[in-house]
């Protein structure tokens, strides 16, 4: 009995982390370096297990050509693409497009191991710090800026150990002064 129950808790849970995880990707947009999984039901040919964005954000796909996935989710590029293969090559495409990792975001100034590190969903700046072996001795945790991509911009912006991190930003940690 004990284990039926226990059973139907994981199942819940894992059906959960997936919804998230779907929600999540419905409304994260792609750019350079994101790394994306095409499939085509039926279709192994015009299915990938990996493809990379390029640095313009968009990347090559058989019979289309080149596909522009900038700022797009990955259920946009699924329309797009099945769209594409309806038009003279396919009658009914079953396409599905999910992030398989997510590019990375930078953290540099007063942490042990500054550097890039992959971005994960629900990243925020006290946890990055984490990843990048915590804080020195001369940290400020009231002088961190982070600068990220809004709108085609770069813009810096005060931050606090609860910001959310997003993909592809650059986060830098000050000296505090004693």
């Amino acid at each position: 009995m004990r284990i039926h129950v226990l059973r139907q808790f994981f199942l819940v849970l894992l059906l959960g982390l997936a919804a998230f995880q779907a929600s999540a990707n419905d409304q994260y947009q792609l750019s350079s370096g994101d790394v994306i999984k095409i499939n085509v039901y039926g279709e192994p040919d015009l299915s990938f297990d990996e493809i990379r964005l390029n640095d313009a954000g968009t990347f090559s796909f058989p019979f289309i050509g080149e596909i522009d996935a900038s700022g797009k989710t990955a259920g946009q590029v699924r329309q797009l693409i099945t769209s594409k293969l309806q038009d003279g090559y396919l009658v009914d495409p079953r396409v599905s497009v999910s992030v398989v990792t997510y590019r990375s975001f930078y953290i540099s100034g007063e942490v042990k191991e500054p550097g890039g590190y992959p971005y994960q969903p629900g990243l925020t700046l006290d946890r990055a710090i984490a990843l990048a072996g915590g804080l020195t001795e001369r940290a400020s945790t009231n002088r961190i800026t982070i600068v990220r991509n809004e709108g085609g911009n770069r813009v810096s912006q005060d931050a606090s150990l609860e910001t959310k991190v997003q993909p592809g930003d650059t986060i830098t940690i000050d000296q505090g002064f004693f």
